[in-house]
């Protein structure tokens, strides 16, 4: 019998970086929605009007899956051939699709049977996917198919085709998809956010490329991410000369600035605001922007070899970190976000939605505890939740 492969090392950047990533995932999902946090920590709520530290969350799970993405097709590709690993990224991300909507569910519910008869099939198909399914879950499963096309393309062509994806969605959403993902509202983009969430997953494709070729990758992958978010504050400052807002040819240079992404804007929002809601082109380019400067951060701690005494180091060179509690999230992704679901709707009914500051992050603490000591468990059983 022939020995089995060995396992590729991971890659302890990117564990710790999706680790710390879930537990934002935990600490906003929990909190965000408390009349304490509102009116103390705006920042950890969804606005949809500008890009809070809730906001960031999501891109940096997409920049995770693209880094993944693209490292474990090419290793497929040399293993199993073309078919073989395009074959399993369909398994894989019909099956993520699938778990979405076991988790997410479509929208509506019928109590009885006359009222599903005059809905009927298109009604369905027009008002079941609007918004409820189309969440992180089944997001991830359908950009991951979009982007299928060029996975293992040179970085030209996948730059080209986040670019295409992203003018197709922005002219669609000026040709009325806009005002219809608004309208109920939707959620993160709608059935077609995968256009923008394409944005930061092609970015993390890039991102394994620059790790893998060792050249300089912390100062590259923060300067990417640098010219990323001017970019996206750039695009979200042409919120000043589209309706409804206007303006004036006698203004000087200053005007044309909006609010800094962190910020709720003063003007109307339009197509070009920051927005999480609208999945907008400016708000997936500056979170992509965003989470690739974080990642190159997590690289300078995680994956550098510490300094010499006396010696002179790279750029940022802090390494190595590990903490633990990153570690068990962030090899224990898709079941952390599974469990934490489960958890808060245990432990929400006991805090109410008034309820004061510190007894908001009691509840918090005790839902994060219990999920951590789930994904503890099944870490040290080896057991681990992937598609």
């Amino acid at each position: 019998m022939a020995d089995n492969p060995p396992v590729a090392p991971r890659i302890a950047s990117l564990d710790q970086f999706r680790g710390y990533t879930v537990l934002g995932m935990f600490l906003v999902n929990f909190v965000g929605s408390y009349t304490a946090i509102k009116a103390v920590l705006p920042i950890l709520c969804h606005h949809h009007t500008y890009c809070s530290y809730a906001d960031t969350i999501m891109p940096q799970f997409f920049l995770a899956v693209g880094f993944a993405y693209r490292l474990t097709f090419l290793r497929r590709l040399a293993q199993l051939g073309e078919r073989g690993a395009y074959l399993q990224i369909l398994k894989r991300n019909f099956g993520l699709i699938l778990l979405g909507f076991v988790i997410h569910h479509l929208d509506g519910k019928f109590e009885v049977w006359a009222d599903l008869q005059k809905l009927g099939f298109w009604g369905f198909l027009k008002t079941g996917f609007q918004r409820n399914f189309f969440q992180t879950l089944t997001h991830i499963g359908v950009t991951s198919l979009w982007i299928m096309p060029v996975i293992a393309a040179r970085p030209a062509w996948r730059v080209a085709y986040a670019v295409l994806s992203a003018v197709l969605f922005h002219l669609l959403s000026r040709h009325g998809y806009y005002e219809w993902v608004l309208a109920r509202p939707g959620i993160d983009g709608g059935p077609l956010g995968f256009l923008t969430w394409t944005i930061p997953m092609i970015v993390g494709t890039l991102a394994c490329d620059a790790m893998a070729d060792g050249k300089r990758p912390v100062g590259r992958l923060l300067a990417g991410g640098v010219l990323l978010m001017l970019l996206a504050y750039g695009l979200a400052c042409l919120n000043h000369v589209t309706p409804p807002n206007s303006l004036s040819a006698a203004a000087g240079w200053k005007a044309w600035l909006v609010e800094p992404p962190f910020v709720a804007p003063s003007l109307p929002v339009d197509i070009w605001t920051m927005s999480q809601r609208a999945g907008s082109v400016t708000y997936l380019t500056f979170g992509a922007g965003f989470s690739l400067a974080l990642y190159a951060l997590f690289v300078a701690a995680c994956d550098l070899p510490p300094l010499p005494k006396g010696g002179q180091g790279g750029f940022l060179q802090l390494g190595p970190l590990r903490v633990g509690i990153f570690r068990t999230l962030g090899t224990n992704a898709l079941a952390g976000y599974v469990i934490h679901e489960l958890v808060n709707d245990a432990v929400e009914p006991f805090v109410p939605k008034d309820s004061p500051l510190w007894y908001v992050f009691a509840g918090f603490g005790v839902s994060l505890l219990i999920c951590y000591a789930f994904l503890r468990y099944l870490e040290k059983q080896r057991l681990f939740f992937r598609l």
